[in-house]
């Protein structure tokens, strides 16, 4: 296929279709996105180093890209397996436990990063 700058605003506009349909379905996605405004502010409010940014940013990303694998996951393996099955429970408990995993990561980077701004 050749470049198509049509094609790739297409593309957008599916990874933004793909976000609202997480933010509609994922309660823990809403979670995330008073966690991520709440850091903004406060990273904004307490002036905190490019260098500060940086980690917040990574540790911002980190937790919604666990969030959309694990959405993304969860729908696949519902598609698949219909039916419970405990192979399939286990990978979507196993998914879930990433999100966490990078939930915890991301508030102690937030503990550490806006500890010394805070008297």
């Amino acid at each position: 296929m050749r470049f198509s700058i049509a094609a790739r605003l297409k593309s957008f506009t599916h990874a933004f279709e793909g976000f609202a349909f997480m933010l509609r379905t994922q309660h823990n996605a809403w979670l995330h996105l008073i966690a991520t405004v709440s850091v903004i502010a406060a990273g904004l409010a307490l002036e905190v180093s490019a260098n500060d940014w940086r980690w917040l940013i990574a540790a911002m990303a980190l937790v919604w890209l666990a969030e959309a694998i694990n959405t993304a996951f969860e729908h696949l393996c519902d598609v698949v397996s219909p039916e419970f099955h405990p192979s399939v429970k286990r990978a979507k408990d196993i998914a879930a436990a990433a999100v966490l995993v990078s939930a915890i990561a991301a508030a102690l980077i937030g503990a550490i990063t806006f500890a010394p701004h805070i008297p």
